[in-house]
């Protein structure tokens, strides 16, 4: 990557967007090419517009978005994806590095750390807000967040997934929908969390991510 860095920007707030769009065109060397409302409309924008950076909210309805990152990371491997958001629980840090993204930055930051972040990233490097660099083990070369010692870290990451999709509302069909899965396979990871939980009400599982911040009240 190198000249101008083509920018997607994706998040629901549309407020939010537009002022980082507007700052994002005022820096020397980015370019914005696009926008999406959410993790849906982010996948068809990117393949329309291959952008070098996707920044993307975490907490949208609809298609979570470390799912959708991980779709692009295999449509378009050569886009970076930083991860923006108001949020700093582990588990959606630990979903953003396996996913692999470049970057989390909070809602917090000044803009012009934002714009730092996507130069950074677009040149091949990463970047990690305070709150979220202070929480990672670097050893050589790979980053990860220490282990869960809570019930999440029982569960995989599809499972966590299919919690967090429970606790939205969605019904089996939808989230078999939204995960490009089988029902019979939803139902199985529905399953196999609540034997893991000893949770057997989607009311106490929706609960329960909401106190584990697997979703938000």
């Amino acid at each position: 990557m190198s000249g101008v860095y083509t920018v997607l920007l994706v998040d629901d707030h549309a407020m939010v967007m537009e002022a980082l769009a507007e700052h994002l065109e005022r820096a020397s060397g980015l370019k914005v090419v696009g926008t999406a409302p959410n993790a849906d409309a982010a996948i068809d924008k990117a393949l329309s517009t291959r952008p070098d950076v996707i920044v993307m909210d975490i907490d949208m309805p609809g298609l979570i978005s470390f799912d959708a990152a991980g779709r692009l990371q295999s449509l378009l491997p050569d886009t970076r994806v930083i991860f923006l958001s108001a949020f700093t629980h582990d588990h959606y840090i630990r979903q953003a590095l396996s996913v692999k993204a470049r970057a989390y930055v909070t809602k917090g930051e000044p803009l012009n750390r934002v714009i730092e972040a996507i130069r950074t990233v677009a040149r091949g490097g990463t970047f990690y807000s305070r709150e979220v660099r202070d929480r990672l083990l670097v050893d050589s070369g790979r980053v990860e967040l220490p282990a869960e010692n809570t019930r999440v870290g029982v569960l995989s990451e599809r499972e966590i997934q299919v919690l967090r999709y429970i606790a939205s509302g969605m019904s089996k069909k939808e989230i078999a929908n939204t995960m490009h899965l089988s029902v019979k396979t939803v139902e199985n990871h529905s399953t196999n969390l609540m034997t893991k939980l000893n949770i057997h009400d989607r009311v106490e599982l929706t609960r329960f991510a909401i106190r584990e911040k697997l979703a938000e009240a």
